[in-house]
């Protein structure tokens, strides 16, 4: 089945956004990148403090709620629908559920061609990243580095502890089966 979403899992800082812009030069044809972090900038600022929304406590763990939930199923569908229509979309995740996240995607995706791809780092090298980033919350790198990876199937794992992102996006993208 010609691969249609290639969905990167990976903890925050574990070099994701920079493989999705790398694939996106080195495949063949047009695909779009997005991401978790899309999602939540779209939402109105009061769902990013509130206990029904997402939550970012001081040491770095992240908690989402209902109205979260709700949001997410419906950018999951619309992430479907696009591919569905004939786009090829790259989704760069964390899956702060581990297999339960995935499962919430497959069930969107199902009759889609998906390419499950794994994105390690080891937490020390994230937790630098994340330091020089400066963007995001103080732990979030070492508290994901392993809890997104839990219970989830890939089809090609990446580590980024030492492979950069191109090298790492070609491997990926000799994964990817094209239209015959």
């Amino acid at each position: 089945m010609t691969t249609q979403v290639i969905v990167l899992n990976g903890g925050s800082s574990s070099g994701k956004s920079g493989i999705a812009r790398c694939l996106q030069a080195v495949l063949p044809d047009p695909w779009l990148a997005f991401g978790c972090d899309t999602l939540v900038e779209a939402m109105p600022a009061s769902m990013r403090t509130a206990s029904e929304g997402i939550e970012f406590a001081a040491d770095g763990a992240v908690t989402v709620g209902p109205e979260f939930r709700t949001l997410e199923a419906a950018w999951i569908e619309g992430i479907a629908t696009m591919a569905r229509a004939g786009a090829r979309v790259i989704v760069d995740e964390v899956f702060l559920g581990g297999a339960a996240s995935q499962q919430r995607w497959q069930k969107s995706l199902g009759d889609l061609g998906v390419l499950w791809v794994g994105v390690r780092c080891d937490s020390r090298v994230a937790t630098g990243r994340e330091t020089a980033r400066g963007d995001r919350v103080s732990g979030m790198a070492a508290a994901q580095a392993d809890l997104v990876h839990r219970g989830v199937l890939y089809d090609i794992e990446v580590d980024t502890t030492h492979t950069e992102s191109l090298e790492c996006a070609r491997a990926i993208a000799a994964r990817v089966v094209h239209a015959a």
